[in-house]
């Protein structure tokens, strides 16, 4: 089949086998057409959740959004479209490593990145977004929090939360983590008077040069809302779908040679029609205690999130 066929093929198959498509905005623009839901990624287990007429799902991501859709939707049956398409900082802290932490400081309150394994979120007391961090941290009635994994999210949440003792430990995503303050004023250069808006995963030293800080989808937001050109620094998924969406304004990726996330790039168009055929991918299963356990911490990030 050529990339058309293909495509006209993917669509025929979702709706053979009632298949819901969710695709993170950092995946390929291809991977996005075919999609039926696409933003961040725990927006997509929450939209996953509310679909009922659809029992089965096919998570174009990583691992670990995979999971989370079948933490909040136990009855259906999840695909992960690539098994070996996995997020490095969600696997960074080991589950043992936290349970002896919280056994030598019975005080401190485990918040975790949603970006973590199911086993991970089992062992802490509450998950956050990049969105929701801030918020969650200072509702929080602990005065001593455990942030993992990320450490950089966790300092930026640690600026504004100074009433609290916040613990970091040496997690990151690789991927935002490797821009440099160069990388900054180079594209500065490149493009003078251009705003730049960051994803509170890159470096400190990188976020305090930048215009704007937030989450994918409020980047986009803040990207389509000022006037003129904009920066991104995140993933280049978030660039593309602004250039497409908005082919008139200037939009330009921050060190395009460095962000760009190899997991979420792994997913293809013929692994997708593979997956939803069933030749392909990697059925998510969760052990309903395990499952419980971890729900706890998506259950508690709602309640103090919102």
């Amino acid at each position: 089949m050529n990339h058309a066929e293909l495509k006209q093929a993917i669509l025929q198959a979702k709706q053979e086998t009632g298949t819901l498509v969710l695709a993170h905005t950092y995946q390929d623009p291809d991977i996005i057409d075919i999609a039926d839901i696409t933003g961040d990624s725990f927006a997509l287990s929450k939209a996953a959740a509310q679909v009922t007429d659809k029992r089965r799902v096919l998570m174009c991501g990583v691992r670990f959004m995979a999971d989370t859709v079948k933490i909040l939707s136990p009855d259906k049956e999840v695909i992960l479209s690539h098994r070996k398409a996995a997020c490095p900082m969600a696997e960074q802290i080991a589950p043992e490593r936290v349970r002896a932490f919280r056994e030598e400081h019975p005080d401190v309150c485990v918040c975790a990145y949603i970006n973590t394994t199911t086993a991970l979120k089992a062992e802490c007391d509450v998950c956050v977004t990049s969105s929701t961090a801030v918020k969650i941290v200072k509702a929080l009635p602990a005065e001593r929090i455990l942030f993992i994994p990320d450490q950089n999210l966790g300092g930026y949440v640690r600026q504004f939360v100074p009433e609290k003792e916040i613990i970091l430990w040496d997690g990151c995503c690789p991927t935002h983590h490797s821009v440099s303050v160069g990388d900054v004023e180079a594209a500065r250069a490149a493009h003078p008077g251009a705003k730049i808006a960051v994803h509170p995963e890159c470096r400190k030293a990188v976020v305090e040069l930048c215009d704007f800080i937030g989450s994918t989808s409020e980047i986009i937001s803040y990207a389509k809302s000022v006037d003129g050109d904009v920066i991104i620094a995140t993933e280049r998924g978030v660039c593309d779908k602004l250039r497409r969406d908005y082919p008139e304004r200037g939009f330009y990726q921050l060190a395009p040679h460095k962000l760009v996330c190899p997991n979420m790039k792994m997913t293809t168009l013929q692994n997708v029609y593979d997956a939803l055929l069933g030749n392909f991918g990697d059925v998510i299963e969760i052990e309903e205690e395990l499952r419980l356990k971890a729900k706890r911490s998506i259950d508690n990030m709602l309640k103090y999130g919102g």
